[in-house]
This record gives structure tokens, C-alpha cells and sequence, in this order.
């Protein structure tokens, strides 16, 4: 009886110590502040042709057919997939991208291949993508991680003109995403092309900058303080008509004055995103509204906007001198690098 009572009592006490040490942390946690160096990562990839290899009659895709004049075959569409995937997981350090823009994917198919058939499998990526109009079947795209954010809203807005004409060029994907008190909207760009000018094309350019104003604009009526990331690759630089005057973008946030938007790129020339000679240019940009500036649930500085300059993403430039990027063409060569642009990463703090 009496061993039995000991026992009793030893189990009681037990219990009671690991009561008062359970009581002892949670009233040390709750004196302490919330922590703020939690955050989340937003990558924008211009990944350079990621065709599949089948011949869609709707869209001029036969160079990257098999037998096309690019060669193109599942051994490197396997190989092409596995590289973007190794940038995707080395763009952010330790944490993977809570939400990833691409461009120049021509379909479902190559992002479902890539998510599912590389080692992303195992992050969970969801995707968000739309056919667009443009004449080679390439289009924007967003993947997600939804164990980090909540989609609540997505919409392509096509390029248009004022009679409503559509350009057949890429559409501008917006995303509302829920990330702790705020909603963050993120619109991911692939303007048209400087092929066959840089005047000659710039028209096109500055259409889709008016479309995209309008829909910041529309956001911004919306919603106040609206908290905007503006991600893509341009084809035009931070300092031309089409960002600066046409969607009204300033390199530096004045105070004194809300709702601008503010592009994070502007300071990294010389350095750029993409090589064309020997010069480098910044066309891969990131922009937001000033509002995600401000020290709240969800904001950023402009230090925390850069391009990804991996190293495996460089070879040496022998006719240029010093580096240019690891490219999976060059011309109608097969390379087997990477892309001929950089990505570009944001990186938001979050607080509770």
C-alpha cells in the first residue's frame, strides 16, 4: 500500500513540475514581441522558349517541333525543365519562392511537366496560366506554393487598343493573393518585342503599359493603400517612354506623395538582366506600389529587389569580353544552358 501510495505521489509530482515549467515558457513567450524576420520570396523568370514538342496547328510553334529547325526533342524539353527547376530552387536560398512569374511557356502541358517531373514535385507548386493570343503560343504564368499564400482573385487582361482591338501578344496576368492581414496584388508582364526595332515596336509597348495603368488604377479604386508587385520582362529599360511616362513609374519614393509606383530596378545598371553585346540591359524589372514600402504585415525595401546572378547561369563572353548568360540557343545552335535572361527576386518581411 505504501509503495503503491509513493508512486501515486511521484507520478502527481511530476505532473505539477511539468505544469509549472509549461506556464513558466508561455508566460516568458507572451512578454516577448512578435517576431518580424519571417518573410516570403517572389521570383519573375524569363525561361527562354519552354516549348513542348508537339505541333500545335493554332500557334507557329514548328521550330521547336520534332524535326523543326531547332532540333528540339524530349531529352532536352526533360532537360530544359530540370534546369528552370534547379534556378527555382536556388533563386531564394533555403526557402523555395512562395510565388514564381514565367514567361515564354507555351502551354499547361511544360508547367505541369515541370512541377510534377522535376524535383519541384515535392514543394507542391499549383499553376495558373491562360493561352494567350500571341502568334508563337507563348504566355505568362504564376506557380504558387499554397502552403505559404492564398490565391483569392486571378484575371488576364489582354493588350487592347482604345477601339478594342486585341494584340496578338501576351496578356498581363493579375493575382490577388491573401497574405496575413493583406491582400497583395501581383501582375506578371511579357510586353512585345523589340524584333524588327526598337522604334518600330515601341507603339506595342507603350499599349500594353497604358493597359496595365489602367488596371493598377482600377485596383487602386478598389482597394486603398493597395499593395502592388509588378514583375516581368519589359523589352523596354526602367528609364524608357513606356515605363516612365506611360505607367508613370519614379525611381525613388517621395513622401509627400502616395499612391506611386516605384521601380526597384532602376539602381542596378550597369548591371542588368539580359547581354546584348556588350553592354547590359535591364528589361527583367521589378516595380510596386509605394504603399509596400511602409513598415506593416507585409512590406519590402528597396534592397530587397535583385537580379539572380547564380553562377552557373554565366559562361565566359569570348568575343565581348567578360561574362554572358548560359542560354539553351544561341541562334539555332543548341546551347543547353539556361535562358537568355535572369530572374529577378523580390523579397517581402512579414509581421504578425
Amino acid at each position: 500500500m505504501k509503495l503503491q501510495t509513493l508512486v501515486h505521489m511521484s507520478a502527481w509530482k511530476k505532473a505539477l513540475i511539468s505544469l509549472l515549467l509549461w506556464l513558466t515558457f508561455a508566460c516568458s513567450a507572451l512578454g516577448q514581441p512578435v517576431k518580424q524576420n519571417q518573410s516570403l520570396s517572389i521570383l519573375f523568370y524569363n525561361v527562354e522558349n519552354l516549348f513542348d514538342t508537339e505541333n500545335d496547328p493554332s500557334v507557329e510553334d514548328e521550330e521547336f517541333c520534332s524535326g523543326g529547325l531547332r532540333n528540339w526533342n524530349y531529352f532536352r524539353l526533360k532537360d530544359k525543365l530540370n534546369k528552370v527547376s534547379k534556378v527555382i530552387l536556388a533563386s531564394a536560398g533555403f526557402d523555395t519562392p512562395a510565388i514564381i512569374g514565367l514567361c515564354e511557356v507555351e502551354n499547361r502541358d511544360v508547367l505541369e511537366l515541370l512541377v510534377s517531373e522535376t524535383p519541384l514535385k515535392s514543394l507542391g507548386y499549383r499553376l495558373i496560366h491562360k493561352d494567350s493570343p500571341d502568334e508563337r503560343g507563348i504566355d505568362v504564368a504564376l506557380l504558387y506554393r499554397p502552403d505559404k499564400v492564398e490565391p483569392l482573385f486571378y484575371q488576364y487582361h489582354p493588350v487592347a487598343n482604345k477601339n478594342g482591338t486585341v494584340l496578338t501578344t501576351r496578356e498581363i496576368l493579375q493575382c490577388d493573393f491573401k497574405i496575413i492581414r493583406d491582400t497583395l496584388t501581383v501582375f506578371i508582364n511579357h510586353w512585345p518585342s523589340r524584333y524588327g526595332g526598337q522604334a518600330e515596336t515601341e507603339a506595342d509597348r507603350m499599349l500594353a503599359a497604358a493597359n496595365l495603368k489602367a488596371a493598377v488604377d482600377e485596383c487602386c479604386r478598389m482597394r486603398e493603400k493597395a499593395k502592388l508587385v509588378i514583375m516581368g520582362d519589359f523589352n523596354d529599360q526602367p528609364t524608357d517612354v513606356s515605363i516612365k511616362k506611360v505607367l508613370q513609374v519614379v525611381a525613388v519614393d517621395d513622401p509627400a506623395q502616395e499612391a506611386e509606383l516605384i521601380n526597384l530596378s532602376e539602381v542596378w545598371s550597369p548591371k542588368g538582366t539580359l547581354k546584348h553585346q556588350q553592354s547590359w540591359q535591364i528589361f527583367d524589372q521589378i516595380i510596386v506600389s509605394d504603399y509596400l514600402l511602409c513598415n506593416t504585415s507585409c512590406f519590402c525595401s528597396a534592397n530587397d529587389a535583385r537580379p539572380v546572378e547564380l553562377p552557373f547561369l554565366f559562361e565566359s563572353d569570348e568575343h565581348w569580353g567578360g561574362k554572358r548568360l548560359f542560354r539553351t540557343y544561341r541562334g539555332y545552335t543548341y546551347a543547353g544552358g539556361f535562358s537568355d535572361h535572369l530572374p529577378v527576386l523580390l523579397k517581402l518581411h512579414l509581421s504578425n
